[in-house]
């Protein structure tokens, strides 16, 4: 029997101020394009290649392009508000959308495959950890964006009700690289720790006129003032470069030092596949992932039509690099492992907390109280 033809949209800003995760997530989808290709599921897949530049005015005009030209599957976008910007047409034209990166949550839409992690996979184990080992004084900067917004109030209500305090939050422009006055006022205010909203190209500069400034001031910036992030990965790590790279914080689902058979396999292919870089990432790995679940399910439907695959996906199980991935039936947002990194000179991540086994997303918070007294909060072991 001739394999079953399927075109899938991939939407990522592969140019811009955060065109160095997106690439990495664009490598991850067609890397497992490639794989699926060479599978016994009896698909073939034909990605069309969209990059909006990292102008949010542009998602619409590509999402549209995609669903007019007849695609009904996407696998897409890095910003929540990218997200935000196509949903309305992935609902119009009932498309779906598999966003492969970790969010701030408060949202379930029906035309959306959520791979990345939700904020109880994420933000509520960070939280957690600075709040045992770093103290409960915060200082938050973040891009001027929803996922900067939400992530600090998750924040800020989490280390209030634990009796700490955000000293203060400072929001910035998408690109804007200029940070000294912020980093004065850190340095002034001395918090426990700073929690970076950052993405991109400001995020590297922060990082740098940072360290740079504290080690002027005799401050140990990694021990006396760490800065952590949801969103930090390793091609970002290379990205800042020089003497500013080690002693931060990442709270992620994945990391390229996770010891497996499976990480070592996907770590190998991926490299051989794209010798240029960017490393991989976490971002790259939910990619990889959506696509595998994808192809699965459409192989399993015998279709590509939405509710027939949203219909098999609930079934499929995926063995990912991270560990084992599923789709939860009630918000189809994806069990994971969370886990905690701390960067290194090498550009990597050390592990130093991971929760023994996936847990179940929570996008709303339901079931996981800002107070964390509510449990299933994912309660991570110790990683020496």
């Amino acid at each position: 029997m001739p394999p079953l033809d399927i075109d899938i949209g991939v939407l990522f800003s592969t140019t811009g101020s955060y065109g160095t995760v997106a690439q990495s997530m664009l490598n991850g989808a067609l890397l497992a394009v490639e794989e699926v290709n060479r599978s016994e599921l009896g698909l073939r897949i034909t990605p069309s290649i969209h990059n909006p530049g990292g102008d949010l005015a542009n998602y619409a005009m590509h999402a549209e392009a995609l669903l007019r030209g007849g695609i009904r599957h996407v696998v897409g976008c890095y910003t929540s508000s990218a997200r935000k910007e196509v949903i309305p047409l992935f609902e119009k034209h009932d498309g779906l959308l598999w966003y492969p990166s970790h969010y701030e949550g408060f949202e379930s839409s029906n035309n959306v495959i959520y791979t990345g992690a939700a904020p109880n996979q994420h933000m509520l184990p960070l939280v957690e950890y600075l709040l045992q080992h770093h103290g409960r004084r915060a200082f938050c900067v973040g891009s001027n964006y929803i996922w900067a917004w939400e992530n600090n109030r998750i924040l800020r209500e989490s280390v209030s009700s634990r009796g700490g305090t955000v000293l203060a939050e400072r929001y910035f422009a998408v690109g804007e690289t200029d940070f000294s006055q912020v980093v004065e006022a850190i340095i002034a205010a001395r918090p426990s720790f700073v929690f970076l909203t950052l993405i991109g190209t400001s995020a590297y500069a922060f990082f740098r006129a940072f360290r740079v400034a504290c080690r002027a001031a005799g401050i140990d910036q990694a021990r006396e003032m760490p800065v952590a992030s949801c969103s930090l990965s390793e091609p970002e790590l290379e990205a800042i470069g020089g003497d500013a790279v080690d002693g931060h914080l990442s709270s992620s689902v994945y990391f390229t030092s996770i010891e497996s058979a499976e990480n070592a396999r996907f770590l190998q292919a991926y490299g051989e596949a794209f010798p240029e870089g960017p490393t991989a990432s976490a971002d790259a790995e939910a990619s990889y992932n959506a696509v595998w679940l994808l192809a699965r399910s459409i192989a399993a439907a015998g279709s590509d039509d939405p509710r027939m695959v949203k219909g098999r996906l609930v079934e499929q199980h995926c063995h990912a690099p991270q560990g084992d991935v599923w789709i939860d039936s009630e918000t189809f947002h994806a069990f994971l492992t969370p886990r905690i990194g701390r960067s290194n000179h090498e550009a990597r991540f050390d592990l130093v907390g991971e929760a023994r086994a996936p847990v179940r997303p929570d996008p709303y918070l339901i079931n996981n109280s800002g107070r964390f007294e509510a449990a299933p909060f994912p309660v991570l072991r110790l990683v020496s």
